[in-house]
């Protein structure tokens, strides 16, 4: 599909996830085209034949030496924040999957690029969108959490439901050095809904690691690229202003992941807001609500289509799930509405939102300061969980600055420079 109007895209990775969005940014009325690059070539030319995409560049950086307007970054977890700077000095507008980066000084060299050249960043956390978020959003913006003093983020996914399939399929043969993946060092699904729902930031931390005992090669520091062996992990945060966040990221965990992976607990002076795998429920002074049907979602897509083939039955129901009553469908493109979702309801927004800060300037919800806020908390939990507990401060950029400059000039509509396909 090529819309006549909008800017061009470049996706970056063809693994399981990306072509989720390709396809909603494809149908986006914002979008003219989308282009796309692989290290594995294969890859990228099956995605523009099934989607009917515009077609492939050699690599990213050929993609970067081209005339499109933006690139969304869907590569392996640990290398975004290079791939981000890279783009913003290209003169790219940048959509980047989670985690921001995985050091202050990579956060730090975003953050200065974004401000040097005004261009968009936005970083796909879904929890920003999650149901739960978004209600308690609601609720803090009405009063009735009152003083909101203490808030719980979990990202709950065991490593047996899907992640091995994941890994395998991303990694290849040496997959297991990649597994180990620290787990506070993918942070953003869990803190991401706490922030996202309260504001506040986190200015210090004590993190608790517990070491693997599986035994299967995978968070053994032996083999892990790391040099990790957290499978779980708990931290306690200090927000500013007073009050505090507890965080768990566990990765071998008897929970059903593959049914609600991230979860939120919200305790006011005045209400509270609690979220299991099958109920949510308000509580204050007089007693407790379920509101369980506000915040559940349904599928868009059937768990066997074609287009999940690559993808791990387990991990498959966070890539149909739709919206949510609370949800503002109304606010989404017409394009967008009955095509599939994931992630209880979050990619529509996720797109829309990217698309919305390119073409009408401003800052996405999710952008850099925002991003780094549910970012490094987790960087510097983990650096607490291998000093064995020590509390850390932990370094903030500030609230998004009102004099970011926005970008000059519209997005170019010309095809761009040499592409295959």
């Amino acid at each position: 599909m090529t819309h006549t109007t909008g800017f061009t895209l470049g996706v970056v990775g063809a693994g399981q996830f990306s072509g989720q969005f390709s396809k909603l940014f494809n149908a986006h009325p914002g979008v003219s085209a989308v282009y796309v690059t692989d290290v594995l070539a294969e890859r990228a030319d099956a995605l523009v034949e099934s989607q009917g995409l515009a077609g492939t560049f050699a690599s990213f950086e050929d993609m970067l030496a081209s005339s499109v307007d933006a690139v969304a970054i869907f590569t392996q977890r640990w290398t975004h924040g290079p791939l981000v700077v890279q783009a913003l000095r290209a003169g790219k507008h940048v959509y980047s999957a989670v985690p921001m980066a995985i050091s202050l000084g990579e956060i730090a060299a975003i953050i200065e690029a974004v401000r040097e050249t005004g261009l968009t960043y936005m970083m796909g956390e879904t929890s920003y969108y999650n149901p739960a978020t978004v209600y308690a959003r609601q609720r803090r913006a009405e009063g009735a959490f009152g003083r909101i003093f203490y808030a719980e983020g979990d990202y709950v996914h065991d490593m047996d439901l899907g992640f091995y399939d994941a890994y395998q399929y991303s990694g290849g043969p040496d997959w297991k050095q990649t597994a180990s993946y620290p787990p506070m060092l993918y942070p953003t699904h869990s803190v991401g809904g706490v922030i996202g729902a309260i504001g506040s930031h986190a200015v210090s931390v004590s993190c608790i690691g517990v070491r693997d005992d599986r035994g299967d090669g995978v968070f053994d520091r032996e083999v892990s690229m790391f040099d990790n062996d957290f499978s779980n992990a708990s931290a306690l945060f200090e927000l500013a202003g007073g009050g505090s966040m507890r965080i768990n990221e566990f990765r071998r965990v008897g929970y059903p992941s593959h049914l609600r992976e991230s979860r939120f607990r919200y305790f006011g002076t005045e209400g509270s807001f609690e979220q299991l795998v099958g109920s949510a429920v308000w509580q204050d002074k007089e007693g407790f609500t379920d509101v369980s049907e506000l915040v559940e979602t349904a599928a868009t897509l059937d768990a066997d289509d074609p287009s999940l083939a690559n993808v791990a039955p387990a991990l498959r129901d966070a890539f149909v799930s739709g919206l949510a009553p609370v949800h503002d469908a109304g606010r989404l493109p017409r394009e967008l509405r009955g095509m599939p979702n994931g992630h209880e309801g979050s990619h529509h927004f996720l797109v829309d939102d990217f698309v919305r800060a390119v073409t009408e300037g401003g800052l996405p919800p999710v952008n850099a300061w925002e991003a780094a806020r549910y970012t490094l908390p987790g960087i510097i939990a983990h650096q607490s969980a291998l000093a064995g507990g020590e509390r850390l401060p932990i370094p903030d950029f500030g609230d998004a600055p009102g004099d970011v400059p926005a970008h000059v000039g519209a997005p170019s509509s010309a095809i761009p420079g040499e592409p295959r396909g």
